[in-house]
């Protein structure tokens, strides 16, 4: 009986080892759409970040959502190629990229711990840390310049803010602050321009029903000229108003408790955004991938140049992609306060270079 026993242990050992084993399936790369030929925008890149540090066994999962849909908005496309060319990996870590649905639900995430890092710009971060109150604290300042300007068509005869009065000036929503900050910089009486929301229609201009049509500068600008309009474009920094743009942002609680997943992703992005400056058009064919192949890859790239240009100014030549000083942040909260708008008397929990520094090894 023990003999039977043993010749059938031996039957099936033999039998196992004579099992092919599951081939494992190849991952299935994403299928690149054809680029237009986009007018070629002079970068200087910025600071080189530091080599990444060893790639650990184990990568670390963390998502970071952007705060739109998938288009070549700065911070989102140093993600994208991060995560395509393997930087993240390398950080050992495993970015699961998302996009918000709007409504503010990557603010609301980020503060219920959901996802680690999203984007926001400057000015709606120091509002939204005054009210309702939320724990966001920018990591790295992109913008170095705001977002958004004012356009009017040429054929308008429209020189300048000053021309704006007796005109209609149109707004998205509520009238932004640094529009009254401009039109009072440029010495023009507000009380004689009339202001309207005009949504985001931007043929509201080229049919004439607006004057002077508010723009984020590296979107409805291309739009406009490719319908064959050549643009009078202002914008506040223009005319000495503080101005900041997007930034990447995380909250009070991750920036305690995980600023080395913080470092590990930053480093990661700003390699992204340096390979993008150094070679746009493929990080053109890598955003698509995330817009489709629907998207105008012509239109990206322009929104690439234009953002690339604002992310770039002397802070950034001395101290890389990203950097943040209290000067820049004070000087807009005093415009926001000014413009009868809620920001913390004390602003310097709403940015830190810690995670900079730290990604840079200084």
């Amino acid at each position: 009986m023990r003999k039977n026993f043993w010749l059938l242990v031996s039957f099936v050992l033999v039998l196992a080892a004579c099992t092919p084993t599951a081939a494992t399936p190849a991952a299935t790369e994403p299928v690149s759409t054809p680029l237009a030929e986009p007018t070629a925008v002079e970068q200087s890149p910025t600071t080189v970040v530091t080599e990444p540090s060893p790639t650990p066994a184990e990568l670390l999962p963390m998502t970071f959502m952007a705060g739109y849909k998938p288009q070549a908005n700065l911070p989102f496309v140093g993600v994208y190629v991060a995560k395509a060319k393997g930087f993240f990996e390398e950080e050992g870590l495993d970015v699961t990229v998302e996009h918000s649905a709007g409504q503010g639900q990557h603010l609301q995430l980020l503060s219920a711990g959901t996802i680690q890092v999203t984007n926001q710009d400057a000015a709606v971060l120091l509002q939204r840390r005054a009210d309702p109150g939320l724990p966001l604290v920018a990591i790295a300042l992109l913008g170095q310049k705001g977002q958004q300007a004012y356009a009017a068509l040429k054929s308008s005869g429209i020189e300048s803010p000053k021309d704006w009065e007796g005109h209609t000036v149109g707004y998205k929503g509520t009238p932004p602050p640094d529009l009254f900050a401009l039109i009072s910089a440029a010495g023009a009486d507000k009380d004689k321009i009339k202001l309207v929301n005009v949504g985001f229609d931007p043929r509201l201009l080229t049919e004439g029903k607006v004057d002077v049509y508010p723009v984020f500068k590296s979107n409805e600008p291309y739009m406009i000229q490719s319908w064959g309009y050549d643009l009078n474009l202002w914008a506040a920094e223009d005319f000495g108003v503080p101005s900041l743009g997007l930034t990447y942002v995380t909250s009070e609680e991750i920036l305690k408790t995980q600023p080395e997943l913080l470092t590990r992703f930053l480093r990661g992005a700003l390699r992204g955004i340096q390979y993008a400056a150094e070679h746009p058009d493929e990080a053109i064919e890598i955003t698509l991938t995330y817009t489709g192949p629907e998207t105008d890859p012509a239109h990206m790239r322009f929104m690439l140049d234009a953002e690339l240009k604002d992310a770039q100014s002397d802070l950034t030549a001395e101290n890389g992609w990203g950097w943040q000083t209290q000067e820049q942040w004070q000087a807009l909260a005093d415009m926001l306060k000014t413009e009868g708008l809620p920001v913390e008397d004390d602003i310097s929990g709403a940015f830190t270079t810690q995670i900079l520094e730290a990604a840079r090894g200084k």
